[in-house]
């Protein structure tokens, strides 16, 4: 079984997914509805000295399968997850370490995806994940995510 906290489930991450560690995927904050993930700019890196555009999709990725596991574990239910699909904008190079924010998209809600897997076993629910830019108006990266939740046993 998963960790509870978001603390804990960045590790449990960085335990069980090598690219994670080797990201030096980073816990910054989590509060309802938000979780904050970071990674150095160093392990990062790509050939022109900003951030590879590889290790910001997946850290957007790592964030939004967080969310949902996150909020599948403050209900204990027991529940594989998955990326269904996702669509990325690479909007301005990041010279500095990564900082992702990862929020539930607009149109979703907690209740018809928890409601939906109770009924059917399995439910789907999209999440927003940001880069930080050089201002909070003005993101480096985006990512919009469709995961799936499927009941286990």
């Amino acid at each position: 079984m998963l960790p509870s906290s978001a603390q804990e489930l960045v590790e449990f991450i960085r335990t069980h997914i090598p690219l994670a560690h080797t990201m030096d995927l980073r816990y910054v904050h989590a509060e309802p509805g938000r979780l904050t993930l970071s990674a150095p700019l160093a392990p990062n890196i790509n050939d022109k000295g900003c951030a590879f555009g590889g290790s910001l999709v997946s850290l957007m990725t790592l964030g939004g399968w967080a969310m949902v596991e996150l909020a599948l574990r403050a209900r204990d239910w027991d529940c594989d997850v998955f990326v269904a699909e996702s669509t990325v904008k690479y909007l301005a190079p990041v010279w500095e370490d990564l900082v992702c924010e990862s929020v539930l998209s607009p149109h979703s809600d907690w209740d018809t995806f928890f409601s939906t897997l109770n009924a059917r076993g399995r439910a789907r629910i999209e999440v927003a994940s940001t880069i930080a830019g050089e201002s909070p108006d003005k993101p480096a990266a985006t990512l919009r995510a469709r995961f799936v939740a499927k009941k286990r046993g």
